[in-house]
């Protein structure tokens, strides 16, 4: 091969392509995990499923049921009147945080008024009829989201910002 003659031979370009190649395939979930998992929108997704399978599971059990919410220790459960003291004292313990550092701000309750401090509970009757209610999830970064429960919607309206009952 004559020595004048500068480039790259097949063997280096494919090596530099397998090279990247397996690099790509490294970082691209870490990337993605980076930019899109949201710990604020996965927290509301998780309440919004919770409540929407209390609902269904109310209706399908024929039973009431209350979703309770300790605003100090950002946990969440859900018991029904028909259960034993035992038993409620036991799913309390065992409360399930929400995901990351998401707070649960406050709970208005339709009657009540907005509580936020101490437990919060909002019943769901046998029927799927849900307090009127609204749930303020937010972040160390300043975003908020608002959860409205209405009684009659059989769905959980999401908004990606921090509303009062009066705002609606």
């Amino acid at each position: 091969m004559p020595l004048d003659k500068k480039g790259y031979t097949l063997i280096e370009l494919m090596v530099v392509i397998v090279l990247l190649g397996l690099i790509f395939t490294i970082a691209t979930p870490k990337i993605r995990d980076a930019l899109f998992r949201d710990e604020l929108k996965g927290a509301t997704r998780q309440m919004v499923g919770l409540i929407t399978r209390l609902r269904n599971e109310a209706i399908r059990e024929h039973k009431d049921y209350m979703l309770h919410f300790d605003l100090e220790s950002n946990r969440f459960w859900f018991d029904s009147p028909t259960m034993t003291e035992e038993e409620r004292a036991r799913i309390a313990a065992d409360a399930s945080p929400l995901m990351g550092q998401v707070d649960i701000m406050d709970v208005w309750i339709s009657g009540e008024g907005k509580i936020m401090l101490g437990e919060v509970r909002i019943r769901i009757n046998k029927k799927g009829y849900i307090q009127q209610s609204i749930i303020h999830l937010g972040m160390e970064d300043n975003r908020e989201f608002t959860l409205l429960l209405s009684p009659f919607l059989r769905r959980v309206e999401v908004y990606d910002e921090y509303i009062e009952f009066e705002d609606i």
